[in-house]
């Protein structure tokens, strides 16, 4: 009897995990994959189609194809890497600094990741607001760089690039403190000892002994920053004010999801579209277990 409840025990303490875990991630993606397979507009019962979703996708939604795939690449492909680079630079910087500065200024680089969406869009907002009350247009035409204000956020040549360097900038967020702790943690005497083996430069000392020592942390921003850069796609709209953006210039596939799910009520075609995204998180998510992953 004993050893029974003994076996229970583990059991009790995952209980509230593996149900919170089953009620917010299981069953909504096994809904989601159900839901893409059926003709769904949120008011008459789910039909089932089978892959024409999918087909629809993939060979006649040429806003996805031409707009919304390129962009989404354009996108993860800068904001991810370049925000985890960024990430592992700034905080290797701050551990070269003493406590006080180093938490001040820790402070400072993660406090935008904890600023809302919309209420980070409204500061950017009035930075690059197309009239001459806009900070940037203000500025560009005191200068006499410009004659007329520019529509930076309705300019299918700006709206992207506004809306990486907005994302970069709100992307220190957990990531960044999980590498900072990384580095902090590391033990003086690995430094010291890599000194006598033969290391002679801080170049040669981040290659060979910081990144081999705070792999766990490397792997958990790594993960971090996929998952953030395919979430980060409302930002667009939040600048835009619309969804679709300007031209499909800053049109994401979270937006394109967005777009058919809440505005079309086409939920099964929107569901096929959150399993590609789900699809393309989880290739990204192993190509960084790979980089970053312990090895058997």
């Amino acid at each position: 009897m004993k050893r029974n409840n003994l076996e229970r025990t583990p059991w009790l303490f995952l209980s509230p995990y593996v149900l919170m875990f089953a009620g917010f991630i299981v069953i909504p993606v096994v809904a989601a994959i159900y839901l893409s397979f059926t003709y769904f507009n949120a008011i008459e019962s789910p039909s089932f189609i089978g892959l024409a979703n999918y087909i629809s996708l993939l060979t006649q939604d040429e806003v996805f194809m031409q707009h919304v795939v390129p962009n989404t690449l354009t996108f993860a492909l800068i904001v991810g890497p370049g925000g985890y680079v960024l990430s592992f630079i700034l905080a290797w910087s701050l551990a070269q600094i003493s406590k006080l500065p180093r938490t001040i200024l820790a402070l400072i680089i993660y406090s935008p990741s904890m600023t809302a969406g919309v209420a980070m869009s409204v500061v950017w907002t009035i930075i690059f607001s197309g009239d001459e009350t806009g900070y940037l247009n203000a500025m560009l035409i005191t200068m006499g760089a410009v004659f007329e204000p520019i529509q930076f956020l309705q300019s299918p040549d700006h709206l992207m690039t506004i809306m990486i360097v907005v994302t970069l900038w709100g992307s220190m967020g957990v990531g960044f403190l999980a590498m900072l702790s990384g580095v902090l943690n590391i033990d003086s005497e690995i430094y010291e000892a890599g000194y006598i083996d033969g290391i002679r430069n801080r170049f040669q000392e981040i290659i060979y002994i910081t990144i081999p020592s705070m792999k766990p942390q490397m792997l958990f921003g790594a993960v971090m920053a996929v998952v953030g850069t395919f979430q980060a796609g409302a930002i667009g709209v939040q600048l835009s004010g619309a969804n679709p953006t300007p031209q499909y210039a800053g049109q994401l596939m979270v937006n394109h999801l967005e777009d058919f799910g809440f505005i079309r009520y086409e939920m099964g075609y929107a569901a096929a579209v959150s399993v590609v995204l789900l699809l393309v998180v989880y290739v990204f998510s192993k190509v960084a277990f790979k980089l970053f992953g312990e090895k058997d």
